[in-house]
């Protein structure tokens, strides 16, 4: 595949002929110096973009219009959500979530450069059994001042442990799925361990952010959503067409 693909099927009804065809007349056709090569494949058209005169031109464009590069307000104020960064509590942020935080904060620059209004979006990973089992964990084995001194490898290392033990005793995925419907059901304690774990967790992350000096407009992860979804299944019961 290319830089760019363009599928030839919307043009086959217009032509009369087989979207290959066209794919390959189209290939043929289009000779620009900002494509190293135009390659037809099977319905599609391959555009390899010439990268030394893309980045040659944009680099000269930028040198000549300096702050006023890319003014513009295609946008017109209108909004862009960007879902970026997304970690899990209570376990490590990965390369994927490093390449994602950078590509979503380079996008919002980008958006509001040309008039956009954007809304970045951490949507943590903060909801699910999981987090009974390592409730589970934390009240059998855990060190509250371990946990504080290093949240993630000390929550990751309860939860692995809850885990493999819960391989030859299946009352600790039991005992998991109880906390964690305690936890659905606005239990005290249970709620107060999720948010410590939560609240630690994001102290870690957010060393990580303040590096890159990258910013959220909201943290609402899956949690967020619980005390919403008896609502929508409602909703979803009343519209549910009759079988």
């Amino acid at each position: 595949m290319g830089d760019i693909a363009f599928p030839a099927f919307s043009l086959a009804k217009v032509e009369r002929k087989a979207p290959q065809m066209i794919a390959a007349e189209l290939a043929e056709k289009i000779n620009s110096q900002a494509f190293e090569k135009v390659v037809a494949t099977g319905p599609y058209v391959n555009f390899f973009l010439d990268k030394s005169a893309i980045s040659a031109q944009v680099l000269q464009a930028v040198i000549t219009e300096k702050e006023h590069y890319a003014d513009q307000n295609i946008g017109k104020q209108e909004n862009v959500v960007i879902d970026m960064s997304s970690p899990n509590i209570a376990k490590p942020f990965s390369i994927g979530h490093l390449r994602s935080t950078v590509i979503g904060d380079s996008l919002s620059h980008i958006f509001q450069k040309i008039g956009y209004q954007t809304v970045k979006v951490n949507h943590l990973g903060d909801w699910g059994k999981q987090f009974g089992m390592l409730i589970v964990a934390y009240k059998k084995w855990g060190d509250e001042e371990a946990v504080k001194a290093h949240p993630i490898d000390e929550l990751l290392k309860l939860y692995v442990r809850i885990n493999a033990e819960a391989e030859n005793d299946p009352s600790l995925d039991e005992e998991a799925r109880e906390w964690f419907r305690k936890l659905e059901n606005g239990d005290e304690e249970a709620l107060a361990l999720w948010q410590w774990f939560r609240d630690e967790s994001l102290v870690e992350f957010n060393r990580l952010y303040n590096e890159l000096q990258v910013e959220f407009d909201s943290y609402n992860g899956e949690a967020f959503y619980n005390d919403k979804m008896d609502a929508v299944v409602d909703i979803l019961s009343e519209k549910r067409p009759s079988c």
